[in-house]
């Protein structure tokens, strides 16, 4: 079984809006959490959609869900008020009586909605063939190395330079068994790939999709709705082209 692990919990301080969660702003009256949920719906090899949410927040989501149709997620799970990690913890958790350890589970942020078919498919692909696989993009800029203030201690070459971005892929028991242990020992991560990295994991890559944008702030969602937009006049010039 392969199942999206789409983490929703965020309270989107950063956004400064003062009304609702980031993750449930809305673009042509639709969510941005839904506009993420169906790159995972629509997906043939997707047999299963789990969503951590803020606890208060899962009535919406659940109305949400039922309005556009959204049939594959099986269980929404509430989030911590520990972190994203503790969050991702909670959602794998609730796997344990679903899922095998051999299962491929794709780790995603609810607020990154402009992924496609495409690269879920080759998170699957580089997972089954290696074992995890965390989506990169390669750095447009130079990446510098502060020390705690404002000295810069190093600056790597650019080339060697990449943002990780979601999904992040793994086996079902091998990611959860990463988690536990990190529990257990009190340590913290901010994504699943930094966790990794602190148990000397051996990570595996594929290249990000464009305009995988992560929606923290205002100015992130503003380029989401620009992005969308010119993908859907695209797809409408397409259209008529080909009519």
């Amino acid at each position: 079984m392969i199942t999206a692990l789409i983490f929703a919990g965020g309270t989107g301080q950063r956004m400064n809006n003062g009304i609702k969660p980031k993750q449930f702003l809305e673009l042509h009256g639709k969510p941005v959490i839904i506009y993420t949920i169906e790159n995972f719906e629509y997906h043939p090899q997707i047999d299963n959609i789990i969503v951590v949410c803020l606890d208060s927040w899962i009535k919406e989501l659940k109305d949400q869900i039922k309005k556009f149709g959204i049939k594959k997620v099986s269980n929404i799970v509430a989030g911590s008020n520990d972190g994203g990690d503790k969050s991702i913890f909670n959602g794998l958790k609730s796997l344990i009586t679903v899922c095998k350890e051999d299962d491929i589970v794709l780790i995603h942020d609810g607020v990154r909605p402009l992924i496609d078919a495409d690269l879920i498919f080759a998170n699957i692909t580089k997972v089954m063939e290696c074992g995890n696989a965390i989506t990169v993009e390669k750095a447009s800029e130079s990446i510098v190395r502060l020390n705690g203030g404002n000295i810069i201690t190093d600056v790597p070459p650019r080339d060697e330079m990449y943002i990780a971005k979601a999904p992040q892929s793994f086996k079902f028991g091998e990611i959860l068994s990463l988690y536990m242990k990190a529990d257990a020992e009190g340590k913290r991560a901010v994504d699943s790939a930094q966790l990794c990295n602190l148990y000397n994991i051996k990570l595996h890559t594929v290249p990000s999709c464009t305009n995988n944008v992560k929606i923290t702030t205002a100015n992130d969602y503003f380029i989401f709705r620009a992005l969308f937009e010119a993908l859907e006049n695209q797809q409408i010039l397409t259209t008529i082209k080909g009519a």
